[in-house]
């Protein structure tokens, strides 16, 4: 049995909502683009380990409070957008060094485990991912079709493959540039401070934009 009536309408307006370059979606271009395609989908792997567990979260019941209160919701929020600026501050600082050490031939070598910890993060603390299973996932939970929070979970695990997919592609896309880059590192310093400016501005926008009804 299909969780929903409106499956198809559902997916649509999840793919539209992910579609929309967020936190995590800038997160994995920026790797992509410094260290090749293999750290690009660890950070996908990541991210979305993040989004199922904020997707548990809201299934054993916190979704409702997490909706409710401005307090729990801005401070998610915050955290999300404080490391966004923080790795933003940092794709500045190491753009020398990261322009030295690319090979366009080849990836560099990095510490797997800590990329995935990172992408988890970003995914864990974005707040279009609260947003999507407190408000949106919700109004497609039908009481009559059987238990709700089976559906949430469901309906939740969905938005995690659209998210899934569709980060995967950004990733592939940005790791595909890295090449182009790599035949002047003075590409990639410009790109990478682009990027680092970019998520700095990502993450104040998160912290000053109000919550919406």
């Amino acid at each position: 049995m299909l969780p929903t009536a409106h499956l198809l309408e559902f997916v649509l307006a999840v793919y539209v909502l992910i579609l929309i370059p967020g936190p995590s979606v800038l997160f994995v271009v920026s790797r992509g683009v410094a260290l090749g395609r293999r750290a690009a989908l660890a950070t996908v792997v990541g991210n979305t380990a993040g989004l199922l567990c904020q997707l548990l979260v809201v299934s054993v019941g916190l979704g409702s409070l997490l909706a409710r209160s401005d307090a729990v919701f801005t401070t998610v929020k915050l955290i999300g957008a404080a490391y966004l600026i923080v790795l933003g501050i940092r794709a500045i600082r190491q753009r020398t060094s990261l322009a030295r050490s690319l090979n366009p031939l080849a990836v560099a070598p990095r510490d797997t485990a800590r990329i995935v910890r990172e992408g988890f993060a970003v995914g864990a603390t974005n707040p279009k991912g609260v947003v999507m299973f407190t408000a949106l996932v919700p109004q497609f939970v039908e009481p009559a079709r059987g238990h709700a929070t089976l559906q949430l979970a469901t309906l939740g695990l969905i938005c995690a493959l659209i998210g899934l997919l569709s980060d995967s592609s950004w990733a592939l896309a940005s790791g595909t540039a890295r090449q182009w880059l790599g035949r002047s590192p003075k590409r990639l310093e410009r790109m990478s401070t682009a990027g680092g400016v970019t998520m700095i501005g990502v993450g104040a926008a998160l912290a000053l934009t109000g919550r919406r009804g």
